[in-house]
Protein backbone atom coordinates (compact mmCIF):
# COMPACT_ATOMS: atom_id res chain seq x y z
CA UNK A 1 0.00 0.00 0.00
CA UNK A 2 3.01 2.41 0.70
CA UNK A 3 4.24 1.80 -3.24
CA UNK A 4 0.42 2.40 -4.36
CA UNK A 5 0.50 5.58 -2.16
CA UNK A 6 3.45 7.15 -3.66
CA UNK A 7 2.35 6.35 -6.96
CA UNK A 8 -0.71 8.00 -6.39
CA UNK A 9 0.60 10.88 -4.73
CA UNK A 10 2.68 11.50 -8.25
CA UNK A 11 -0.31 11.38 -10.26
CA UNK A 12 -1.55 13.65 -7.58
CA UNK A 13 1.32 16.13 -8.05
CA UNK A 14 0.58 16.26 -11.90
CA UNK A 15 -2.41 15.09 -12.91
CA UNK A 16 -4.28 18.45 -13.52
CA UNK A 17 -7.79 16.69 -12.95
CA UNK A 18 -6.88 15.35 -9.65
CA UNK A 19 -5.48 18.51 -8.89
CA UNK A 20 -8.93 21.08 -9.84
CA UNK A 21 -11.30 18.48 -7.87
CA UNK A 22 -8.85 17.97 -4.92
CA UNK A 23 -8.90 14.41 -5.16
CA UNK A 24 -7.07 12.98 -1.98
CA UNK A 25 -3.75 10.51 -2.47
CA UNK A 26 -5.62 8.01 -0.32
CA UNK A 27 -8.54 7.76 -2.56
CA UNK A 28 -6.50 7.31 -5.48
CA UNK A 29 -3.95 4.32 -3.75
CA UNK A 30 -7.19 2.58 -2.65
CA UNK A 31 -8.83 2.85 -6.25
CA UNK A 32 -5.31 1.76 -7.91
CA UNK A 33 -5.39 -1.26 -5.47
CA UNK A 34 -8.68 -2.35 -6.07
CA UNK A 35 -8.13 -2.29 -9.62
CA UNK A 36 -5.05 -4.50 -9.38
CA UNK A 37 -6.07 -6.34 -6.19
CA UNK A 38 -7.34 -10.00 -6.42
CA UNK A 39 -11.23 -8.94 -7.30
CA UNK A 40 -10.09 -7.69 -10.64
CA UNK A 41 -6.61 -7.90 -12.32
CA UNK A 42 -4.71 -9.98 -9.31
CA UNK A 43 -1.70 -8.05 -9.15
CA UNK A 44 -1.61 -8.08 -5.63
CA UNK A 45 -2.75 -10.44 -3.75
CA UNK A 46 -3.39 -8.55 -0.31
CA UNK A 47 -3.09 -10.64 2.29
CA UNK A 48 -5.98 -12.23 3.92
CA UNK A 49 -6.50 -9.82 6.67
CA UNK A 50 -6.67 -7.44 4.86
CA UNK A 51 -10.24 -6.86 5.17
CA UNK A 52 -10.10 -6.19 8.66
CA UNK A 53 -7.15 -3.87 8.25
CA UNK A 54 -9.81 -0.50 8.37
CA UNK A 55 -11.56 -2.12 11.39
CA UNK A 56 -7.93 -2.36 13.35
CA UNK A 57 -6.45 0.77 12.42
CA UNK A 58 -10.15 2.40 13.43
CA UNK A 59 -9.29 1.31 16.79
CA UNK A 60 -5.60 2.52 17.35
CA UNK A 61 -7.10 5.59 15.97
CA UNK A 62 -9.74 6.37 18.54
CA UNK A 63 -6.58 5.40 20.74
CA UNK A 64 -5.29 8.89 19.52
CA UNK A 65 -8.28 11.01 20.40
CA UNK A 66 -7.94 12.03 23.95
CA UNK A 67 -4.29 11.77 24.07
CA UNK A 68 -2.27 15.13 24.47
CA UNK A 69 -5.73 16.73 25.15
CA UNK A 70 -4.91 18.69 28.11
CA UNK A 71 -7.24 21.98 27.78
CA UNK A 72 -9.98 22.26 29.99
CA UNK A 73 -13.05 23.88 28.53
CA UNK A 74 -16.36 23.81 29.80
CA UNK A 75 -19.86 23.60 28.06
CA UNK A 76 -20.60 27.04 29.01
CA UNK A 77 -17.59 28.12 27.55
CA UNK A 78 -18.40 26.54 24.35
CA UNK A 79 -21.51 27.64 24.20
CA UNK A 80 -20.21 31.29 24.78
CA UNK A 81 -17.34 31.14 22.11
CA UNK A 82 -18.73 29.30 19.47
CA UNK A 83 -22.18 30.45 19.09
CA UNK A 84 -24.27 28.55 16.90
CA UNK A 85 -21.91 26.69 15.84
CA UNK A 86 -21.81 23.53 18.38
CA UNK A 87 -25.73 23.27 18.42
CA UNK A 88 -25.92 23.25 14.01
CA UNK A 89 -22.89 20.70 13.85
CA UNK A 90 -23.95 18.98 15.96
CA UNK A 91 -27.70 18.67 15.60
CA UNK A 92 -26.74 18.48 11.79
CA UNK A 93 -24.51 15.17 12.36
CA UNK A 94 -27.09 13.77 15.18
CA UNK A 95 -29.99 14.27 12.36
CA UNK A 96 -28.02 12.56 9.17
CA UNK A 97 -28.00 9.43 11.67
CA UNK A 98 -32.03 9.95 12.37
CA UNK A 99 -33.28 10.58 8.54
CA UNK A 100 -30.95 7.80 7.15
CA UNK A 101 -32.47 5.05 9.58
CA UNK A 102 -36.13 6.26 9.72
CA UNK A 103 -36.64 6.76 6.14
CA UNK A 104 -34.10 4.01 5.51
CA UNK A 105 -36.06 1.46 7.75
CA UNK A 106 -39.40 2.69 5.69
CA UNK A 107 -37.59 1.98 2.07
CA UNK A 108 -36.30 -1.26 2.78
CA UNK A 109 -39.30 -2.63 4.66
CA UNK A 110 -41.45 -1.98 1.63
CA UNK A 111 -38.91 -2.57 -1.26
CA UNK A 112 -36.63 -4.99 -0.41
CA UNK A 113 -38.09 -6.58 2.41
CA UNK A 114 -35.04 -9.41 2.18
CA UNK A 115 -32.14 -7.07 3.19
CA UNK A 116 -31.60 -6.61 6.97
CA UNK A 117 -32.82 -2.74 7.53
CA UNK A 118 -29.98 -2.19 10.29
CA UNK A 119 -27.83 -1.32 6.24
CA UNK A 120 -29.15 2.14 6.29
CA UNK A 121 -27.36 3.40 9.60
CA UNK A 122 -23.81 2.52 7.25
CA UNK A 123 -24.91 5.50 5.21
CA UNK A 124 -24.52 8.22 7.92
CA UNK A 125 -21.08 6.00 9.12
CA UNK A 126 -19.83 6.43 5.78
CA UNK A 127 -21.11 9.53 4.87
CA UNK A 128 -21.03 11.78 8.36
CA UNK A 129 -18.34 9.58 9.44
CA UNK A 130 -15.83 8.77 6.63
CA UNK A 131 -14.14 5.79 6.61
CA UNK A 132 -12.95 5.48 9.79
CA UNK A 133 -16.51 5.49 11.13
CA UNK A 134 -17.62 3.20 8.43
CA UNK A 135 -15.43 0.48 9.96
CA UNK A 136 -16.28 1.00 13.33
CA UNK A 137 -20.11 0.92 13.48
CA UNK A 138 -20.10 -1.49 10.15
CA UNK A 139 -17.28 -4.01 12.49
CA UNK A 140 -19.66 -3.55 16.00
CA UNK A 141 -23.16 -4.18 13.01
CA UNK A 142 -20.77 -7.70 12.02
CA UNK A 143 -20.59 -8.40 15.08
CA UNK A 144 -23.91 -8.27 16.60
CA UNK A 145 -25.58 -9.48 13.43
CA UNK A 146 -23.45 -12.00 12.77
CA UNK A 147 -22.61 -10.67 9.22
CA UNK A 148 -19.64 -10.23 7.27
CA UNK A 149 -20.42 -7.69 4.91
CA UNK A 150 -21.30 -4.49 6.57
CA UNK A 151 -18.24 -3.19 6.81
CA UNK A 152 -18.02 -3.26 3.05
CA UNK A 153 -20.91 -1.62 2.64
CA UNK A 154 -20.03 1.61 4.59
CA UNK A 155 -16.71 1.85 2.73
CA UNK A 156 -18.33 2.08 -0.20
CA UNK A 157 -20.76 4.58 1.31
CA UNK A 158 -17.46 6.67 2.71
CA UNK A 159 -15.65 6.60 -0.63
CA UNK A 160 -18.96 8.07 -2.48
CA UNK A 161 -19.75 10.80 0.11
CA UNK A 162 -16.22 11.90 -0.27
CA UNK A 163 -16.57 12.08 -3.72
CA UNK A 164 -19.47 13.98 -3.13
CA UNK A 165 -18.30 16.25 -0.99
CA UNK A 166 -15.54 17.07 -3.15
CA UNK A 167 -17.80 17.69 -6.85
CA UNK A 168 -20.95 18.66 -4.78
CA UNK A 169 -19.17 21.55 -2.51
CA UNK A 170 -17.70 23.22 -5.57
CA UNK A 171 -21.20 22.75 -7.37
CA UNK A 172 -22.45 24.77 -3.69
CA UNK A 173 -20.19 27.14 -3.97
CA UNK A 174 -20.60 27.97 -7.37
CA UNK A 175 -24.32 28.28 -7.32
CA UNK A 176 -23.97 30.25 -4.27
CA UNK A 177 -21.87 32.58 -5.45
CA UNK A 178 -24.04 33.24 -8.41
CA UNK A 179 -27.30 33.65 -6.57
CA UNK A 180 -25.19 36.21 -4.38
CA UNK A 181 -25.06 34.64 -0.90
CA UNK A 182 -21.41 34.36 -0.33
CA UNK A 183 -19.41 37.16 1.25
CA UNK A 184 -15.80 36.65 0.24
CA UNK A 185 -15.74 35.01 -3.29
CA UNK A 186 -17.39 35.22 -6.58
CA UNK A 187 -16.98 31.74 -7.70
CA UNK A 188 -14.89 28.75 -6.09
CA UNK A 189 -11.58 30.22 -5.45
CA UNK A 190 -8.31 29.01 -6.81
CA UNK A 191 -6.62 27.86 -4.20
CA UNK A 192 -3.00 28.37 -3.28
CA UNK A 193 -0.52 26.35 -4.72
CA UNK A 194 0.26 23.77 -1.93
CA UNK A 195 -3.74 22.80 -1.94
CA UNK A 196 -3.74 22.23 -5.39
CA UNK A 197 -0.39 19.66 -5.85
CA UNK A 198 -0.08 19.22 -2.56
CA UNK A 199 3.24 19.93 -2.17
CA UNK A 200 4.35 22.97 0.30
CA UNK A 201 7.04 25.50 -0.85
CA UNK A 202 9.63 25.72 1.45
CA UNK A 203 8.79 29.32 2.70
CA UNK A 204 5.73 27.98 3.65
CA UNK A 205 6.49 25.34 6.04
CA UNK A 206 5.23 25.14 9.19
CA UNK A 207 6.69 22.98 12.08
CA UNK A 208 5.48 19.24 12.70
CA UNK A 209 5.91 19.35 16.50
CA UNK A 210 8.59 19.98 19.48
CA UNK A 211 11.20 18.00 20.52
CA UNK A 212 10.24 16.87 23.94
CA UNK A 213 12.36 13.88 24.38
CA UNK A 214 15.96 13.68 24.09
CA UNK A 215 16.83 10.99 21.37
CA UNK A 216 19.73 10.08 23.99
CA UNK A 217 17.12 8.05 25.86
CA UNK A 218 14.44 7.56 22.97
CA UNK A 219 13.12 9.50 19.83
CA UNK A 220 10.51 11.80 19.80
CA UNK A 221 8.33 10.33 17.22
CA UNK A 222 8.84 6.41 18.93
CA UNK A 223 7.45 8.20 22.35
CA UNK A 224 4.59 9.25 20.48
CA UNK A 225 3.82 6.30 18.75
CA UNK A 226 4.69 4.13 21.87
CA UNK A 227 1.72 5.80 23.81
CA UNK A 228 -0.55 5.41 20.56
CA UNK A 229 0.04 1.30 20.73
CA UNK A 230 0.23 1.37 24.39
CA UNK A 231 -3.57 2.87 24.48
CA UNK A 232 -4.02 0.26 21.68
CA UNK A 233 -2.98 -2.78 23.88
CA UNK A 234 -4.73 -1.48 27.17
CA UNK A 235 -8.05 -1.64 25.18
CA UNK A 236 -7.27 -4.89 23.48
CA UNK A 237 -6.46 -6.24 27.20
CA UNK A 238 -9.54 -4.73 28.31
CA UNK A 239 -11.74 -6.85 25.87
CA UNK A 240 -10.37 -9.72 26.62
CA UNK A 241 -11.13 -8.91 30.74
CA UNK A 242 -14.30 -8.69 29.67
CA UNK A 243 -14.90 -11.38 27.34
CA UNK A 244 -13.55 -13.41 30.70
CA UNK A 245 -16.13 -12.24 32.94
CA UNK A 246 -18.92 -10.59 31.00
CA UNK A 247 -19.03 -12.95 27.72
CA UNK A 248 -22.90 -11.19 27.26
CA UNK A 249 -21.60 -7.54 27.24
CA UNK A 250 -20.60 -6.26 23.64
CA UNK A 251 -18.45 -3.27 23.47
CA UNK A 252 -17.06 -1.90 20.58
CA UNK A 253 -12.89 -2.70 20.50
CA UNK A 254 -12.67 1.02 19.48
CA UNK A 255 -14.50 2.62 22.26
CA UNK A 256 -12.04 0.65 24.44
CA UNK A 257 -9.50 1.60 22.85
CA UNK A 258 -10.59 4.92 23.49
CA UNK A 259 -11.43 4.66 26.54
CA UNK A 260 -7.97 3.40 27.19
CA UNK A 261 -6.23 6.32 25.58
CA UNK A 262 -8.37 8.49 28.50
CA UNK A 263 -7.10 6.48 31.43
CA UNK A 264 -4.03 6.87 29.71
CA UNK A 265 -3.69 10.35 29.93
CA UNK A 266 -5.03 10.78 33.15
CA UNK A 267 -2.27 8.90 34.35
CA UNK A 268 0.19 10.64 32.20
CA UNK A 269 -1.33 14.08 33.96
CA UNK A 270 -0.83 12.39 37.44
CA UNK A 271 2.83 11.88 37.07
CA UNK A 272 2.91 15.59 35.64
CA UNK A 273 3.97 13.67 32.57
CA UNK A 274 1.60 14.91 30.14
CA UNK A 275 3.54 18.13 29.27
CA UNK A 276 5.94 15.88 27.66
CA UNK A 277 3.13 15.44 24.88
CA UNK A 278 3.04 17.01 21.57
CA UNK A 279 -0.86 16.60 19.91
CA UNK A 280 0.48 17.83 16.99
CA UNK A 281 2.41 14.58 16.85
CA UNK A 282 0.23 12.61 18.34
CA UNK A 283 -2.30 14.56 15.42
CA UNK A 284 0.44 13.46 12.64
CA UNK A 285 -0.02 10.10 14.00
CA UNK A 286 -3.80 9.84 13.55
CA UNK A 287 -3.74 11.38 10.16
CA UNK A 288 -0.96 9.10 9.13
CA UNK A 289 -3.42 6.49 10.10
CA UNK A 290 -6.41 7.82 8.17
CA UNK A 291 -4.60 7.90 4.98
CA UNK A 292 -3.74 4.34 5.26
CA UNK A 293 -7.16 3.62 6.61
CA UNK A 294 -8.86 5.37 3.47
CA UNK A 295 -6.61 3.20 1.13
CA UNK A 296 -7.13 0.09 2.46
CA UNK A 297 -11.09 1.02 3.17
CA UNK A 298 -11.14 1.22 -0.85
CA UNK A 299 -9.07 -1.31 -1.96
CA UNK A 300 -10.76 -4.09 0.09
CA UNK A 301 -14.21 -2.97 -1.25
CA UNK A 302 -15.79 -6.46 -1.71
CA UNK A 303 -17.76 -5.55 -5.34
CA UNK A 304 -19.82 -8.89 -5.33
CA UNK A 305 -21.46 -7.37 -1.83
CA UNK A 306 -21.73 -3.62 -3.55
CA UNK A 307 -23.49 -5.18 -6.90
CA UNK A 308 -25.51 -7.18 -4.39
CA UNK A 309 -27.18 -4.23 -2.89
CA UNK A 310 -26.09 -2.06 -5.24
CA UNK A 311 -30.33 -0.54 -5.89
CA UNK A 312 -30.55 0.24 -2.26
CA UNK A 313 -27.10 2.37 -2.15
CA UNK A 314 -27.83 4.19 -4.77
CA UNK A 315 -31.18 5.20 -3.29
CA UNK A 316 -29.46 5.89 -0.15
CA UNK A 317 -26.95 7.81 -1.20
CA UNK A 318 -29.27 10.19 -2.90
CA UNK A 319 -30.56 10.45 1.12
CA UNK A 320 -27.15 10.97 1.67
CA UNK A 321 -27.06 14.23 -0.74
CA UNK A 322 -30.58 15.66 -0.10
CA UNK A 323 -30.19 15.87 4.28
CA UNK A 324 -26.81 17.93 3.85
CA UNK A 325 -28.25 20.36 1.09
CA UNK A 326 -31.12 20.88 3.09
CA UNK A 327 -28.81 21.54 5.76
CA UNK A 328 -27.21 24.03 3.82
CA UNK A 329 -29.76 26.14 1.71
CA UNK A 330 -32.71 25.80 4.42
CA UNK A 331 -31.83 25.46 7.66
CA UNK A 332 -28.10 26.93 7.58
CA UNK A 333 -29.84 29.90 6.08
CA UNK A 334 -32.20 30.46 8.71
CA UNK A 335 -30.23 29.58 11.76
CA UNK A 336 -26.54 30.61 11.64
CA UNK A 337 -26.41 34.54 12.52
CA UNK A 338 -23.11 35.38 10.58
CA UNK A 339 -21.77 34.14 7.03
CA UNK A 340 -24.05 31.48 7.12
CA UNK A 341 -23.44 30.30 3.33
CA UNK A 342 -19.47 29.70 4.51
CA UNK A 343 -20.52 27.78 7.72
CA UNK A 344 -23.22 25.69 6.15
CA UNK A 345 -20.17 24.65 3.18
CA UNK A 346 -18.09 23.24 5.45
CA UNK A 347 -20.80 21.25 7.45
CA UNK A 348 -21.98 20.06 3.73
CA UNK A 349 -18.40 18.61 3.36
CA UNK A 350 -18.07 17.66 6.77
CA UNK A 351 -21.38 15.57 6.31
CA UNK A 352 -20.47 14.00 2.96
CA UNK A 353 -16.73 13.57 3.37
CA UNK A 354 -14.04 14.23 5.64
CA UNK A 355 -13.00 17.24 8.01
CA UNK A 356 -9.88 17.54 5.55
CA UNK A 357 -13.03 18.08 2.26
CA UNK A 358 -14.15 20.98 4.23
CA UNK A 359 -11.10 22.51 4.96
CA UNK A 360 -10.45 22.52 1.46
CA UNK A 361 -13.18 24.10 0.00
CA UNK A 362 -13.79 26.65 2.72
CA UNK A 363 -11.08 27.73 1.54
CA UNK A 364 -12.40 27.90 -2.01
CA UNK A 365 -15.48 30.11 -0.33
CA UNK A 366 -13.35 31.85 2.35
CA UNK A 367 -9.79 32.20 1.40
CA UNK A 368 -8.57 34.47 4.02
CA UNK A 369 -10.76 32.15 6.62
CA UNK A 370 -12.34 35.84 7.99
CA UNK A 371 -15.90 33.93 8.96
CA UNK A 372 -14.06 32.52 11.82
CA UNK A 373 -15.78 28.84 11.03
CA UNK A 374 -12.65 26.88 11.58
CA UNK A 375 -11.76 28.29 14.42
CA UNK A 376 -15.29 27.77 16.02
CA UNK A 377 -15.63 24.10 14.92
CA UNK A 378 -12.08 23.67 16.35
CA UNK A 379 -13.64 24.81 19.89
CA UNK A 380 -16.57 23.00 19.56
CA UNK A 381 -15.10 19.93 18.22
CA UNK A 382 -14.12 19.72 21.61
CA UNK A 383 -17.61 18.64 22.82
CA UNK A 384 -18.85 17.74 19.78
CA UNK A 385 -16.04 14.72 19.45
CA UNK A 386 -17.42 13.19 23.00
CA UNK A 387 -21.08 12.90 21.28
CA UNK A 388 -20.11 11.54 18.44
CA UNK A 389 -18.46 8.52 20.67
CA UNK A 390 -21.30 8.36 21.86
CA UNK A 391 -22.67 7.77 18.35
CA UNK A 392 -20.64 5.22 17.13
CA UNK A 393 -20.59 3.36 20.49
CA UNK A 394 -24.30 2.79 21.53
CA UNK A 395 -26.33 3.56 18.22
CA UNK A 396 -25.10 0.33 16.56
CA UNK A 397 -26.75 -1.31 20.00
CA UNK A 398 -29.68 0.65 20.06
CA UNK A 399 -30.61 0.57 16.39
CA UNK A 400 -29.83 -3.60 16.63
CA UNK A 401 -32.36 -4.21 20.17
CA UNK A 402 -34.80 -0.94 18.72
CA UNK A 403 -35.19 -1.28 15.19
CA UNK A 404 -34.02 1.15 12.69
CA UNK A 405 -37.37 3.60 12.36
CA UNK A 406 -37.92 3.69 15.72
CA UNK A 407 -33.96 4.49 16.83
CA UNK A 408 -34.12 7.23 13.55
CA UNK A 409 -37.20 8.89 14.65
CA UNK A 410 -35.74 9.29 18.04
CA UNK A 411 -32.43 10.49 16.57
CA UNK A 412 -34.13 12.99 14.30
CA UNK A 413 -36.15 14.90 17.21
CA UNK A 414 -32.72 14.93 18.89
CA UNK A 415 -31.15 16.57 16.09
CA UNK A 416 -34.20 18.97 15.52
CA UNK A 417 -34.10 19.91 19.29
CA UNK A 418 -30.56 21.58 18.73
CA UNK A 419 -31.76 23.27 16.11
CA UNK A 420 -34.69 24.61 17.93
CA UNK A 421 -32.96 25.23 20.91
CA UNK A 422 -30.02 27.29 19.06
CA UNK A 423 -32.88 29.29 17.15
CA UNK A 424 -34.24 30.72 20.11
CA UNK A 425 -31.03 30.99 22.05
CA UNK A 426 -29.31 33.14 19.59
CA UNK A 427 -32.39 34.75 17.96
CA UNK A 428 -32.99 36.04 21.92
CA UNK A 429 -29.52 37.42 21.82
CA UNK A 430 -29.69 38.91 18.46
CA UNK A 431 -33.01 40.83 19.05
CA UNK A 432 -31.49 42.02 22.92
CA UNK A 433 -28.49 43.35 21.09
Amino acid sequence: MSLLLFVAHLLRCNIKFFQNHYVPTSILAGVMGLAIGPQFTNIIPWSQQANSYPYLMTCVLFACIFLGRNSRISLKDIIRKTGDTFFINTGSEILCFGVALFIGGIFINLLFPNVFPEISLMLPAGFAGGHGYAAAIGGALNKLLDRTDAVYIGQTFATIGLLVGLFGGVACINYAANMGYTNFVTKASLLPLEYITGLILKENRKEFGEITINSVSMDPLTFHIMLVLLATEIGFFIDKVLKVYFPSLEMPLMCLTMLAGILLQLLLNYLNYSQYIDKRIIDRTAGTLTDYLVSFGVATIKISVVAEFWQLIAILSVIGVIVPLIIVFVIGKKIFQTYWFERSIFIFCYLTGIVAVGITLLRSADPDMKSGTLEDFGLAYTLQSVIEVFLVAFIPLITVYFGCIETGLMLSIIGILFYIICYYMYKNQTEEA
